[in-house]
């Protein structure tokens, strides 16, 4: 029942939503975040409190995990609006429940459902690109996830490993949006701990700590270039995006 909300909440109004209907924007960023959020918790303790993967839970969590991204920008430019609209004298309730105008504006318009789909997925994919930098660092989260299978590294190394790479992971695609592409820095904290963890925690094969401080430092690496932006602008939030 969640997720069919989240998809009426996703194609409900027009672009133009973020100042149209800043309600159903805000309703569909608590949806997103929080069970997001919940679906990365799952996937973290799997393995760590059972020992074993749900390949339901993984794929309710991946397809929440891709939907943040998209959904980033539109809360950023209604957030802006609120803000900018209340500045300038504007009842904040009123704009917030029935919308308002930018002196200047168009209406809003209807969503474009007739259109191709590859349209459909060019228009809602505006603002989210994906660096082959960020691609290669969620390859590395999703691959440290596996440590144990693959070196056969045990408890409490393994447990490490499968965390980080699951924050690892989730940071990388959340970055995918370019308003939040300044997250991708925590991959560097992430990176850092890996190169140190094998020897602080035991568990380790030879094998796995010496992939464990590679992927480290790779992180790190992948960690510093912003990678390249599409020719969306985003208001104010353009000098957050470093």
């Amino acid at each position: 029942m969640s997720y069919m909300f989240e998809i009426l909440m996703g194609v409900m109004g027009s672009r133009l939503r973020w100042r149209t209907m800043p309600w159903m924007v805000a309703l569909f960023g608590i949806v997103v975040g929080p069970l997001g959020v919940v679906s990365i918790y799952f996937i973290i303790i799997q393995p760590i409190a059972i020992g074993t993967y749900c390949t339901i839970c993984l794929l309710a969590a991946l397809a929440m995990l891709i939907m943040i991204p998209f959904s980033l920008d539109e809360i950023v430019a209604m957030v802006q609006f609120m803000v900018w609209n209340t500045r300038r004298g504007r009842p904040f309730w009123r704009a917030f429940f029935r919308g308002d105008a930018l002196p200047g504006s168009s209406t809003g318009g209807e969503m474009s459902f007739d259109a191709r789909p590859l349209a459909i997925f060019r228009q809602s994919a505006r603002g989210v690109t994906v660096p082959w930098t960020l691609a290669l660092t969620a390859a590395i989260g999703a691959f440290l996830m596996l440590s144990r299978a693959i070196f056969g590294n045990t408890m409490p190394l393994a447990g490490s490993d499968h965390l980080v790479g699951a924050l690892v992971l989730t940071t990388a695609v959340i970055a995918w949006a370019e308003v939040a592409r300044p997250l991708r820095f925590l991959n560097i904290l992430f990176g850092l701990w890996l190169i140190v963890a094998p020897l602080l925690l035991d568990g380790g094969t030879v094998a796995g700590s010496l992939i464990g401080v590679i992927s480290g430092i790779v992180l790190v690496a992948l960690s510093l270039p912003r990678g390249r932006r599409s020719e969306e602008h985003y208001g104010s939030w353009d000098r957050i995006i470093a």
